[in-house]
């Protein structure tokens, strides 16, 4: 049995990784390096990209920055965050302010020395997104829509990164870009409806708030809709192998996505259509392994290093 300390030492491991979003900066881990061998440098080696040291470090600086930027989110959040999520709150309060605000600055430092590492430019890249996520959580998240899309900008900078160094300009990567994009802002949008509370009791200015849910699933059943466009794209002009079937499952599920929209109204339902929306972002990530499904086998079984 664990010891009271010990209890309270695991209870705070939890908190941080619950404020730092663990499991999301793990899935955009994933989704870079499966982006990078199967996507932007589809003709290398397993073992190149793997073991390529400035893509780890590009990764890894990433990854430091996104924790980091969970951090100040949270840290301004805090009050609308005991409306909207008690449960979550509580957990994260575990940790105080003060070590969250030495954690920001510490993963910060070692996002831009890690950088240095790999370019003067990677310098400058991490350093205006460290800036960016700071004004966007003290500014401009309380501004209508642009909010929104500057967080879905900042949510996909990531990937921006790792495809200006491996410097492949395929217009596939675009078209996919446009539809990871707009499915984001959606997700954001219905979080603003499922957030109305704690917004409202916070003065964040967002679309439900300001012009009412009915404009609000509007504008969301039009970037659903706008989705389709590169899903038909990536089907019918492009070779993305197996995964057209992601392509073809999201049309349908995204059919569906809206018929619950529209019957949507209260926080439950619209939890479930955020839900719809991170799993189909989830899915999306694992379902680039479907672009070759051969280069993944045998990949796998030859497990070339040069």
């Amino acid at each position: 049995m664990l010891s009271r300390k010990n209890k309270l030492l695991l209870l705070k491991v939890l908190s941080l990784f619950s404020v730092v979003r663990g499991y999301n900066v793990l899935m955009i881990v994933i989704a870079q390096y499966l982006a990078s061998i199967f996507i932007l440098s589809p003709k290398g080696s397993l073992g190149k990209v793997l073991f390529d040291l400035n893509l780890f470090l590009i990764v890894l600086a990433s990854s430091m920055v996104i924790a980091s930027g969970y951090i100040i989110n949270n840290f301004y959040d805090a009050e609308k965050d005991l409306i909207n999520k008690p449960r979550k709150s509580m957990l994260d309060r575990l940790v105080s302010q003060r070590f969250k605000l030495t954690a920001y600055f510490l993963l910060n430092f070692l996002a831009v020395f890690t950088a240095s590492y790999v370019s003067f430019r990677a310098v400058l890249f991490f350093s205006a997104y460290i800036f960016g996520i700071w004004f966007y959580s003290h500014k401009l998240k309380k501004v209508v829509f642009v909010g929104n899309f500057v967080s879905v900008t900042l949510a996909i900078a990531p990937f921006f990164a790792v495809f200006v160094y491996y410097k492949n300009f395929d217009p596939v990567i675009f078209v996919h870009a446009i539809f990871l994009f707009c499915l984001m802002l959606a997700r954001e949008m219905i979080k603003d409806l499922e957030n109305m509370a704690g917004d409202l009791a916070q003065n964040y200015k967002t679309i439900p708030i300001i012009y009412g849910p009915t404009l609000s699933k509007v504008g969301i059943a039009i970037l659903i809709l706008l989705t389709w466009v590169p899903s038909w794209l990536l089907i019918k002009k492009f070779e993305v192998g197996a995964m057209d079937y992601y392509f073809k499952g999201c049309v349908l599920l995204l059919g569906l996505f809206l018929f619950l929209l529209w019957r949507s109204k209260t926080k439950k339902d619209y939890v479930w259509l955020h839900n719809i929306l991170k799993l189909i972002i989830i899915v999306g990530v694992f379902s680039i392994l479907l672009i070759d499904v051969d280069l993944v086998i045998n990949r796998l079984l030859l497990w070339k290093i040069v």
